[in-house]
């Protein structure tokens, strides 16, 4: 057992279950005591990672082990919680402390005086756990466990300010997005413990008990997976709505470590997606053709988050091709510094608007373009086209709408005839009620 790890690990969920149990229990912290509390756990976690990484570089094989035992055992059969930390894990680990510590006390200012400020470091706190989790974990069993506190926290984020109507149909369709994703990782963990008996990294890969068509069915089902959480090719379109949530929350979430979790997936099972050619061949296309879409889309946007947000997917599918590739350790190292980058570019969105309109009006109202792109070199009439589908950005919300949206509501709808008759006329006599009846809804209660 490795104390030192557990305790990293174990720290964000202690401050979420603290700062929770208070805000329960009625006391109102005030905003400095949180921000404290915030800033010293950081501080004193990037320590503790700091020393962690010394004695990973001086142990044999660079790899710390810690167990919790069993979560529960049926007979001889159980589902151990074991921690890892290796060359893998602990960059992200690493980065994860870090940032979220950066974005903590930035946090501080940016959210000063809101009314969702407790609530937001008590999110951001779970989400830390989660995403250490994730990183840390030596099995799918325990990956699954923090996927999906990182997720739920992404959702609740997104709709965080939830007096608004639009966050939070935004948060619904990353929700609805994400469970869709989420399926394929569980299925793959099921199949696991079906073939090999167990869902621990060491045994999928160093036992014998997964290949040959094994290999290709739990491969491909993690590249989806990894695709859904890393907003890559078929559902690359929850990313730009997840920016209706604050600054801070998408700086951390979809600049820095959440939208990773997906490639880290990959690399942690990367003896699994090299033994599948058709899931390096899914790599490529899914990260190739979501890297050209969202470059196309990244130059039309209008607002720097949105931007943003497209810039990201652009990288991610490079770092897909670069896993697809087997270039594992340019891929880390690709993940790692994109997401310091990237994460201080949200993070300096508003200045960089307010940096912008002061040069534009200092130029005289004209700012030159910064240079020529490769689409200059096509026809004017295919330049024409590709700069409507990326204006449409690439039109995957009607595609979404129309050809799955619409056919699942269709047979909701025909499905409604099963259902009671008390069931099926309730919504009929809601719907034909008289419009002389008072309705309280925010607008008249505004007026």
């Amino acid at each position: 057992m490795n104390p030192l790890l557990i305790a990293i690990i174990a720290a964000p969920a202690v401050l979420f279950l603290l700062l929770g149990a208070l805000w329960l229990a009625g006391f109102t912290l005030p905003e400095r005591i949180v921000a404290r509390l915030t800033t010293s756990v950081y501080a004193l976690l990037t320590v503790a990672v700091s020393i962690l990484g010394w004695r990973l570089a001086r142990t044999p094989g660079h790899s710390i082990h810690a167990s919790l035992g069993d979560w529960f055992t049926v007979g001889d059969y159980g589902f151990p919680i074991e921690l890892l930390a290796d060359t893998v894990s602990f960059p992200l680990i690493a980065a994860t402390v870090i940032l979220v510590g950066l974005v903590g006390s930035f946090s501080v200012r940016y959210l000063h005086r809101d009314p969702g400020f407790l609530r937001f470091f008590l999110l951001l706190n779970l989400f830390a756990f989660g995403a250490l989790l994730v990183f840390a974990s030596a099995s799918m069993d325990l990956l699954v466990a923090g996927w999906e506190f990182v997720g739920i926290t992404s959702v609740l984020l997104i709709s965080f300010f939830q007096y608004r109507p639009e966050p939070v149909r935004n948060a619904l369709r990353v929700f609805a997005t994400y469970r869709l994703a989420d399926l394929f990782i569980l299925l793959a963990v099921f199949l696991a413990h079906h073939w090999a008996g167990s869902a621990a990294w060491t045994d999928l890969f160093g036992t014998g008990a997964v290949s040959g068509a094994k290999t290709e069915v739990l491969a491909i089902l993690l590249v989806f997976a990894a695709s859904g959480k890393s907003a890559q090719g078929p559902f690359s379109g929850w990313l730009p709505r997840a920016m209706e949530g604050p600054t801070p929350s998408s700086a951390v979430f979809y600049g820095a470590i959440s939208v990773h979790a997906g490639a880290y997936l990959l690399l942690r099972a990367e003896p699994l997606v090299q033994g599948s050619h058709v899931a390096r061949g899914l790599l490529f296309a899914i990260g190739g053709g979501t890297a050209l879409v969202s470059t196309m889309v990244h130059r039309t946007c209008a607002d720097a988050k949105t931007s943003l947000a497209y810039a990201s997917q652009t990288q991610l599918g490079i770092i897909f091709c670069e896993i697809a590739a087997g270039w594992s350790t340019l891929a880390l190292l690709h993940i790692c510094s994109h997401a310091m980058v990237r994460s201080m570019q949200f993070l300096r969105a508003p200045s960089m608007l307010y940096d912008h309109h002061r040069i534009h009006s200092a130029s005289g109202g004209t700012l030159q373009p910064t240079g020529e792109h490769l689409e200059s070199l096509l026809p004017k009439f295919i330049q024409i086209y590709l700069y409507r589908v990326a204006l449409g950005r690439g039109f995957y919300d009607a595609i979404v709408d129309r050809w799955i949206l619409a056919p699942a509501r269709s047979l909701a709808g025909s499905l409604r005839i099963f259902e009671p008759d008390w069931i099926r006329i309730a919504p009929q006599n809601i719907e034909s009620k008289s419009p002389a009846e008072p309705t309280h809804t925010a607008e008249s209660s505004h007026a």
